[in-house]
């Protein structure tokens, strides 16, 4: 008998489970070409994640800006860049972190007449529908360039200093900020962090163009509610051109100036502000107001129906300003929080005050902290608290008020707090204390 063998070779390892569905084969091709062609939004939502997590965090802004809304794309692009990355401050939301962050950096680091401003500009079509508040502690100068070398003759000083004006003004932002629809909160710092051995101080000048700029630029910013412009050597006659611009303004609720140059004239402005605004929070800490400065800023608080927080620690404003803004506060009745701390204030601004906590309705804190209250101004203070339900917060730290009368006080106002917590547990409110 004649008998045939017949082998057949067999890879036991095979099986269709390592062959790719066409479903994958394609998502691998729209997220290797996505630059090309970019398909997201026509894909089901399970195939848009499977794209999404194979894209590339290098891929240019005005393929992705407007294309790709997932969250999980824009953390691994903010988590690949930054070190720390609070995603709570911005909203809960990565995307606007990045193209907040991403903005701002260009903006520090933004040289006038050298850097190409378009490269801003172009940002704005990708950003505006996500950027709700710029934060920029760095304006640099332009490059100076020695005159000499340019072939001009310097011999007459003015032309030197004429020359020199023009090399101090920074990046003007009014065509980037008025094309941002969504921009609530403006934090301004005109400074240079690190300037090496290229110091001058002309570096840190806020110029007159500067703000001249900047005011127009606020004011047709119309849904700022925010804006912070500090450490900056803003003084009178700039805060007159930026009060003037934001007196109408229809959403500003907050202003801080702290950290400036501004004297009575600024605060004579400041004072019509508050008096012709919805503003809420104004601070002025550590500036150079003294008493007529804060006469004036009594009087636009006389006359202000929204004013809640007024900030004016380490200024001068002295015991003629303090009673100013006591007297004010016998017909105020929206603020709610007070700080004259470091003002050089005694006991006849004590006495004032004694009057205003027997009879006001509405101030929750106040702090005299670092003045010279002295033992008498502590003791009419404790009697204006005899019938008060209001303040919850009195700080008296380095007032030289006597020591018993500290502990009476605290304990009044301790009290008040307690009861207002308590009213908060049976009638909870959406509004925080």
């Amino acid at each position: 008998s004649f008998y045939t063998r017949r082998c057949i070779t067999e890879d036991l390892s095979w099986s269709l489970v390592t062959v790719p569905p066409l479903t994958e084969l394609c998502l691998q091709h729209i997220a290797h070409n996505f630059e090309n062609n970019p398909i997201l939004n026509d894909l089901l939502p399970e195939h848009q994640k499977k794209v999404v997590e194979r894209l590339s965090t290098s891929l240019p802004l005005t393929v992705t800006a407007n294309t790709v809304s997932h969250e999980e794309y824009w953390k691994r692009c903010c988590m690949e860049r930054w070190q720390v990355c609070d995603v709570s401050n911005y909203g809960d939301s990565w995307k606007r972190m990045f193209f907040e962050r991403h903005l701002e950096n260009i903006l520090k680091f933004f040289i006038p007449n050298t850097t190409d401003p378009e490269q801003v500009l172009e940002l704005i079509p990708l950003c505006k529908g996500y950027v709700r508040k710029l934060e920029i502690n760095q304006f640099l100068p332009p490059l100076q360039v020695d005159p000499k070398e340019e072939g001009h003759d310097l011999s007459d000083a003015e032309d030197e200093a004429e020359i020199g004006e023009v090399y101090k003004h920074h990046y003007n932002l009014k065509e980037l900020v008025t094309s941002l629809p969504h921009l609530e909160e403006l934090h301004l710092i005109y400074d240079v962090k690190s300037c090496g051995m290229n110091f001058e101080w002309n570096l840190f000048n806020f110029t007159e163009l500067d703000c001249s700029n900047l005011a127009s630029a606020v004011k047709m910013c119309r849904n700022l509610k925010v804006f912070k412009l500090t450490r900056s050597k803003v003084d009178d006659e700039k805060i007159k051109l930026l009060a003037r611009n934001l007196q109408h303004h229809p959403c500003l609720l907050e202003l801080d100036l702290s950290h400036n140059l501004i004297r009575d004239h600024g605060a004579q402005a400041l004072g019509k502000l508050i008096s012709h605004s919805r503003l809420e929070t104004l601070n002025l800490c550590n500036n150079q107001i003294c008493h007529l400065g804060a006469q004036a800023l009594a009087q636009g608080l006389a006359e202000s129906s929204t004013l809640t927080s007024l900030n004016l620690r380490l200024n001068f404003v002295e015991d003629k300003g303090g009673e100013a803004i006591g007297r004010a506060l016998l017909t105020n009745t929206s603020l709610k929080r007070l700080h004259l701390g470091s003002n050089n204030l005694s006991e006849p601004t004590a006495a004032v005050f004694s009057q205003v906590l027997a009879q006001n309705t509405s101030l929750t804190s106040i702090n005299f902290s670092c003045n010279h209250l002295g033992l008498d101004g502590g003791k009419q203070l404790l009697q204006g608290l005899a019938n008060n339900k209001t303040l919850t917060e009195l700080d008296l730290r380095h007032a030289e008020v006597e020591q018993e009368t500290d502990f009476l006080i605290h304990e009044i106002v301790w009290a008040n707090r307690e009861a207002v917590r308590l009213a908060s547990l049976q009638h909870p409110t959406t509004e925080p204390l």
